[in-house]
């Protein structure tokens, strides 16, 4: 399982301003397989790229926004060559898409930018929060709505379904071997609900890893928004516990 770890670098967003070559040699140091691509922060793609080739760090997809990929999708692509994935995922929408209308053009405008590139080789995903569950549409879920279309790939995100109170492993089944990337995020056991290091908090992640390698997730990516102190510290341990759990499932 720990080839398929990566980080997401929006974690380390701060960092990555001011250093981030530095940042990537300490993330590959500490153990990471991959990082998930977040912005690049002034910084060239190529260069970055380069970074990552010479410490040995794969790319486990890149999160653009919807309006850059249906304006830009020509760097979007080149971008994606560079960094060697497939996969380019929405991370998130604006508010006024939160809404029924929205949702149908999202899920509209996605599966146009799939069609454009899914004969090149790429993939297009849809990150969560849980936003998409205060919305139903044809008595569905919002995120259900989008993801019904076959070329949209989930990136389903364990902290915003618990936080939507639905079941992260229950929800994620019914995305068998589509989902090439799942979002792993932990909750806070003291009813703040806050973000937490993975193995800290209130979601069991030892079934999903599990149900995970079994059905088709080809990296396990760790996001933590906010962390109560140095971010790296938070990866480290997320890092460190979910190595533990590995002994567990395989």
């Amino acid at each position: 399982m720990r080839h398929k770890l990566a980080a997401q670098l929006f974690t380390l967003r701060n960092e990555l301003k001011k250093d981030f070559p530095t940042v990537l040699r300490e993330l590959k140091k500490m153990g990471w397989a991959a990082v998930q691509i977040d912005g690049l922060h002034g910084y060239p793609a190529a260069d970055i790229a380069a970074v990552m080739k010479e410490v040995g760090l794969q790319t486990a997809g890149m999160h653009v926004g919807l309006h850059r990929m249906k304006t830009d999708l020509a760097a979007v692509l080149e971008e994606a060559r560079l960094f060697d994935t497939k996969d380019f995922i929405c991370h998130s929408l604006p508010d006024e898409l939160m809404n029924p209308e929205g949702y149908a053009s999202v899920r509209k405008d996605l599966h146009d930018v799939a069609a454009r590139v899914s004969d090149k080789g790429f993939r297009v995903g849809y990150h969560n929060h849980d936003f998409e569950f205060h919305t139903i549409l044809d008595g569905k879920f919002a995120l259900e709505y989008v993801l019904e279309d076959p070329t949209i790939y989930p990136e389903i995100d364990t902290y915003w379904v618990k936080k939507a109170d639905q079941d992260p492993l229950s929800f994620i089944q019914n995305y068998a071997f589509r989902m090439p990337i799942l979002h792993l995020k932990d909750m806070t056991s003291d009813g703040r609900k806050y973000f937490a290091e993975i193995g800290t908090g209130l979601i069991d992640f030892a079934p999903i890893l599990k149900w995970g390698l079994q059905n088709g997730v080809e990296w396990f990516a760790v996001e933590q928004d906010y962390c109560p102190g140095n971010p790296m510290d938070s990866l480290a341990l997320s890092l460190s516990n979910l190595l533990e759990l590995e002994k567990s499932i395989v």
